[in-house]
């Protein structure tokens, strides 16, 4: 492999070895050098190409640790509704699709959110049935934890006035009992469970075709979720393995699995951290509660103006015996959870397996168990998750996305939601995401939600609960050093050093200086993975 010297840049190591350098040296794939330019430039190989950065700012590679590959990769081809601005307009999209396609097709989109439209109600089968009346319809809300159906979509999974909510999901009906289309939680999987996947064939060529975009938002590794039930976690696992026997993978892909499976990868002898430096075996998978915005997240008390607390969804004794099996076994578990009461059993579920001594001869799981998401977690439960070396796996863009919904639904609890600042102060150890497609996977957008809590057109002034913004330089290194550290491999990943896989990120403004309202505008124009420049702009 050829060589790559980046020279006369201002490179941001996050290794306390060498916190600042100008250049960097590459070969087969990994680091060689850190330094000063005259001393990088002496080890240069013949043949090598040498960048002059022009005094640009150069970070690690970044790495968004809650991303759903599948449904982002897949959803990119599908009826794309995601800022569709009125009910309205999303019914316009389905009819145009519609017309695309030959009677009695699946439709299939995702990504429509009712709170961002004027009149903020639910979308219904009645609607879809206007837009589209012969072809079965199927729509995902932006949070992957609702959808809407049409009649034919319904008619062809067997749903209707007599069939009872299934474990841990909800079918919506109105007052007569007849369904609305909507469907909570596990509900979806009636309906997913019956539509025709695409080919491996396809689903691989939509994972190709996202590797440039994430690389044109300077990611170069993704932690790739499972939905709950859902039959993709097979797909994706096997269209993962046969592009990394092509040597296709232009990514770290930390591959996660679904919970529900444990009996039979135990069987198999999976383990927490198999594979090779583009795709390895990940966390076990698990759901204890659903998502704030359909107020099927969990809560110690019930939403505003309401008498629900939400749902809990895998019960915390069914968690704590898979754990204990998973762990024992050397897999680590990670686990959803939104609302403060699924925070708080889940936190007594880990205190209680992980204070037991472990058994003889039992090595455990290559990377730390985590909790997905903790968006609203009281600071009492925050120190426990600390104690126990937790990683709490975050998504800083839910926050200025979060904003108009939070306050409606529980009032002046908010001042416990999206605690990123508390998370550090207790010493909890952190990983951004962005739980795409839920929310975009630009990770600038991420760094500038952190810093400065507000959304993209400056509201509001002060941020939102701006007492727990972060640093740039915090931000930062949740989105590079914390997701290596949430698999195990601080070793490899992280940061700029000597011997590392050589994953980095050159960016057009420096972000460490630069007025943090802008941080949202800033573009990568170099990005580097494992030793070659897959993108770069003129």
């Amino acid at each position: 492999m050829s060589s790559l010297l980046l020279v006369n840049g201002r490179i941001h190591t996050q290794d306390p070895a060498c916190a600042l350098a100008t250049a960097v040296a590459i070969r087969d794939g990994r680091f060689l050098a850190v330094g000063g330019d005259m001393e990088v430039r002496e080890l240069a190989a013949t043949g090598s190409r040498t960048i002059d950065l022009g005094g640009r700012r150069v970070i690690p590679g970044l790495t968004d640790a809650h991303f759903h590959y599948y449904d982002w990769a897949l959803g990119r081809r599908r009826i794309l509704l995601t800022g569709v601005p009125t009910l309205g307009q999303l019914c316009e999209r389905v009819a145009r699709a519609a017309r695309a396609v030959v009677t009695g097709a699946w439709l299939i989109g995702q990504g429509w959110n009712e709170t961002e439209w004027s009149d903020p109600r639910l979308p219904s089968r009645d609607d879809l049935d206007a837009a589209a009346p012969n072809h079965p319809v199927f729509l995902w809300h932006l949070g992957l934890h609702l959808a809407v159906g049409n009649s034919l979509a319904l008619q062809a999974v067997g749903i209707d006035s007599s069939t009872p909510d299934p474990p841990m999901g909800v079918i919506d009906k109105d007052s007569t009992g007849r369904p609305t289309g909507i469907l909570r939680d596990l509900a979806i999987n009636l309906v997913t469970s019956h539509i025709p996947g695409p080919p491996d064939v396809e689903v691989a060529q939509a994972f190709q075709e996202g590797f440039p975009c994430l690389h044109q938002l300077g990611l170069t590794g993704v932690q790739d979720q499972r939905l709950m039930g859902g039959l993709e976690g097979a797909t994706a696992f096997r269209v993962w393995q046969g592009l990394q026997a092509e040597h296709s993978i232009d990514l770290r892909v930390w591959m996660n699995l679904p919970g529900e499976r444990l009996d039979e990868i135990i069987a198999l002898g999976l383990r927490t951290g198999m594979g090779d430096d583009c795709l390895r075996i990940g966390h076990c998978k698990y759901f204890a509660d659903g998502a704030q915005g359909v107020h099927t997240a969990w809560m110690l008390e019930p939403y505003e103006g309401s008498s629900t607390c939400g749902i809990q969804l895998t019960p915390m004794d069914a968690i704590e015996a898979a754990l204990r099996r998973a762990q024992g076994a050397g897999l680590a578990i990670a686990v959803h959870a939104i609302g403060d009461r699924a925070n708080r059993e889940l936190s007594c579920v880990f205190e209680r397996v992980l204070g037991e001594r472990p058994e003889s001869g039992v090595l455990p799981p290559r990377a730390p168990h985590r909790i997905e998401h903790l968006q609203l977690i009281h600071p009492d439960d925050l120190r426990r998750v600390a104690r126990m070396g937790i990683t709490a796996s975050v998504q800083p863009l839910s926050i200025t996305d979060d904003i108009p919904m939070m306050a409606p639904t529980i009032g002046p609890r908010t001042r416990y939601a999206h605690a990123l600042r508390s998370m550090l102060d207790a010493g909890v150890r952190v990983a951004f995401g962005s739980d795409s497609p839920v929310t975009d996977p630009n990770p600038f957008w991420g760094i500038h939600a952190a810093v400065t809590r507000r959304k993209r057109d400056g509201s509001p002034a002060e941020g939102w609960h701006p007492e727990q913004r972060l640093t740039v330089t915090e931000a930062v290194w949740a989105y590079s050093m914390g997701p290596a550290l949430a698999i195990g491999r601080q070793g490899e990943l992280g940061s700029i050093s000597p011997g590392k896989l050589a994953d980095l990120v050159v960016l057009d403004q420096d972000i460490f200086n630069i007025d943090p309202m802008e941080i949202a505008q800033v573009h990568p124009v170099l990005t580097v993975f494992d030793g070659r420049v897959v993108h770069e702009t003129g």
